[in-house]
């Protein structure tokens, strides 16, 4: 998918790329800083299923070779012009939890983190990176300068591995304090690093999704926020407060399981299933309403643990989300937002990531449609540009 953007606009030396790598298609965006403002200067997606000789939209296990392989088509399709990056890690290579210690300084809690840790790992903590951030406390006012700590300080496993990180002034010895504990598996690490060397992209850190997402889709929210990431394969549910990710879950159903339920009840082969459920959605007229209950029976599903989750928190902290953002590709179906109000009974808006860069007007409308798609990428070419300030 290449775009007319790389005919408007002249690149130069201070080019990104944010290239987020999923099980069903690899996106990127190249952003470039000017006046102290993020400008897109291209984007691109490229469906994987091809590459493993499964229908577009399916999940994919690739080696890092054709990982690789897709990517510099994708690379070449969208014109970018740097090698410059930052890479995703999936969730399901990860594992994210708050860890309660109590205060102290940097050097012991790089003594206890370890430890801590293996009550939550199954495997040696010699195969795996840690990296952890120390939260501020509750009741302690949320600043600008708490938002930029958190920046420099959260989800750093880099390519030369775990970091150890500092207490933040916020938290006060002698109390109790809550630690974000991020685990990435060896292996996922060193297939990415295995994609950037076959691809020649420079990557100078990975990160996790859902922090790119934050970045992304996020502002300066107070309030409980639950982002609901709908890919192929998953569903992502993270319920973020003040920009700290408090809560999470993977559900095992997503985007393609719709298409599989379909393909099945109809009798059609996958790609007319696809192309039926990316046309149709949940926009169905009397005459073929069995859509639509086809389609729920995987969404219901989805929507019910997401409930769950939301119950679970707001009986831990007595507290309500306040607003439902929903992202990931599977969430451009026609008509989710609409049911998604209708399960939640709380605002609901789709993720507009673009709207955090600047681009030409008339792209406005393909930019806001395309954003869920693109939340991941735009998240980490952001931080991208941080570097070069």
């Amino acid at each position: 998918m290449s775009n007319i953007l790389s005919k408007i606009f002249k690149r130069g030396d201070h080019s990104v790329l944010g290239v987020d790598i999923g099980p069903s298609s690899i996106k990127l965006v190249q952003l470039r800083k000017e006046k102290g403002k993020a400008v897109l200067e291209t984007y691109g997606a490229l469906a994987l299923g091809p590459y493993a000789g499964v229908d577009v939209g399916r999940a994919t296990h690739l080696s890092p070779e054709k990982v690789a392989e897709a990517l510099v088509d994708i690379l070449k399709e969208a014109n970018t012009t740097t090698k410059k990056s930052g890479m995703s890690i999936p969730m399901s290579s990860s594992l994210i939890t708050l860890v309660e210690l109590p205060t102290s300084d940097d050097k012991q809690i790089a003594e206890m983190m370890p430890i801590e840790a293996r009550k939550f790992v199954p495997v040696p903590i010699s195969e795996v990176a840690l990296d952890w951030w120390v939260l501020p406390r509750e009741d302690k006012i949320w600043t600008r300068e708490d938002e930029e700590e958190k920046k420099e300080k959260t989800e750093q496993v880099s390519a030369q591995g775990a970091k150890q990180n500092p207490v933040p002034a916020s938290v006060e010895k002698n109390e109790k304090s809550q630690v974000l504990l991020v685990v990435i598996h060896n292996d996922a690490l060193r297939e990415m690093r295995e994609v950037i060397r076959y691809s020649q992209l420079e990557s100078s850190f990975f990160e996790i999704e859902i922090f790119s997402t934050i970045r992304a889709v996020l502002d300066e929210e107070i309030n409980p926020i639950l982002i609901f990431d709908m890919g192929a394969g998953t569903t992502k549910l993270y319920i973020v407060e003040r920009g700290i990710l408090k809560n999470s879950h993977i559900v095992d159903r997503g985007s393609q399981d719709i298409t599989l339920g379909l393909s099945r009840a109809m009798g059609i082969n996958i790609g007319e299933a696809e192309n039926l459920k990316r046309t149709k959605g949940m926009d169905i007229t009397e005459e073929n309403k069995d859509l639509k209950e086809v389609m729920l029976s995987t969404l219901n599903y989805i929507f019910s643990e997401a409930n769950r989750l939301l119950l679970n928190y707001r009986k831990k902290h007595n507290k309500n989300v306040a607003k439902v953002i929903v992202t990931g590709g599977g969430s451009g179906l026609k008509g989710f937002v609409k049911l998604a109000e209708e399960n939640f009974q709380v605002e609901v808006a789709a993720a507009d990531p673009f709207s955090k860069v600047e681009a030409p007007a008339f792209l406005a409308n393909i930019l806001k449609q395309a954003g869920p798609e693109f939340s991941v990428s735009v998240g980490l070419a952001l931080r991208k540009l941080q570097e070069l300030e």
